[in-house]
């Protein structure tokens, strides 16, 4: 019968119609995070970013350690999050550790293993967050201390100094045993005070009150209190530590359903340099404000958001 006919021709188009439009609507990307302040901002900034561009996204920022978020996408349980282009040293054993002092390096390096695991990175943000050593900024203009070594100098010369660290600090290889390697100073227990955990926070404030006589402190480079406790961070001029530049990393299976995700985040990423992220990390750890706060408001200051 025609009236038959063309009902199954209408019925077949709509369900034709049905299946376009589920397969379409891709599910919602799982924006992750680990479980610090740099992690939180960074992870609503890209969370306020989906939500401005229209792609669905589910938060589960602040979700562990390294090795928590590291499995979560290797599994498949979550779609992307920040990660530092150093960890790839760690990720990756066997290779050259010369390359991951490398900003360019590290990046091409690490983009190019993980690619054989699915995920990609995008672009890096231009800023060094690994483990560093901060001065009082009144010791630094003093003695001229811009550099580890220039606090070489400073400390051949018998110039006083005292440093607030985590034991983890003071005796894994490749953090203050590597510095006094390459620059050739080498502090006493004396002129050390270990505290337990390895919060640079607590590190900071002792640097910053002068407590017991410290004057400098383990530090990472981005971190939010450095310019608010009026420290400065000393540049490792010999490239001793591997280069730890946040960036986005994402499924491969997740961009490809997405492709205008790296047109989104890259420009972000792009602006944020160091003493941008120390500001920004410093109104989280000092003036207590949310993340997700802090995040929109440097978003729409730079014209990233404009949606209200």
């Amino acid at each position: 019968m025609p009236g038959g006919n063309w009902k199954s021709v209408a019925c077949g188009v709509l369900l034709l119609f049905f299946a376009a439009s589920v397969a379409s609507a891709a599910a919602p990307v799982v924006v992750s995070s680990k479980i610090d302040t740099e992690g939180a901002l960074l992870g609503q900034m890209i969370l306020a970013l989906f939500r401005e561009n229209g792609i669905p996204a589910k938060d589960k920022t602040g979700l562990g350690a390294t090795n928590v978020v590291r499995k979560a996408i290797l599994a498949g349980e979550i779609d992307l999050y920040p990660e530092y282009t150093g960890s790839g040293f760690y990720f990756f054993r066997g290779t050259d550790p010369a390359l991951w002092k490398d900003p360019v390096k590290a990046y091409q390096k690490v983009k190019e293993l993980d690619a054989q695991n699915g995920i990609a990175w995008l672009r890096p943000a231009p800023a060094n967050n690994t483990w560093a050593i901060a001065a009082r900024s009144d010791l630094a203009e003093k003695a001229g201390l811009k550099t580890l070594s220039d606090l070489a100098r400073y400390m051949a010369g018998k110039g006083k100094v005292k440093m607030a660290a985590s034991e983890e600090f003071t005796s894994h290889p490749d953090a203050l045993p590597a510095f006094e390697a390459a620059y050739g100073f080498r502090f006493t227990k004396a002129q050390l005070l270990v505290l337990s955990g390895g919060n640079t926070a607590q590190t900071e404030r002792v640097a910053s009150l002068g407590t017991d006589g410290v004057n400098l402190a383990m530090a990472y480079g981005t971190d939010g209190a450095i310019a608010a406790l009026d420290l400065v961070v000393l540049e490792d001029d010999k490239n001793v530590q591997p280069v730890y530049e946040p960036a986005p990393i994402v499924r491969k299976a997740v961009l490809e359903a997405y492709p205008r995700i790296p047109l989104i985040l890259d420009p972000v990423f792009a602006s944020l340099d160091l003493k941008t992220l120390q500001r920004l990390n410093g109104k989280i750890v000092v003036e207590g404000l949310d993340p997700a706060k802090v995040a929109e408001g440097y978003l729409r200051e730079k014209g990233f958001l404009k949606k209200p």
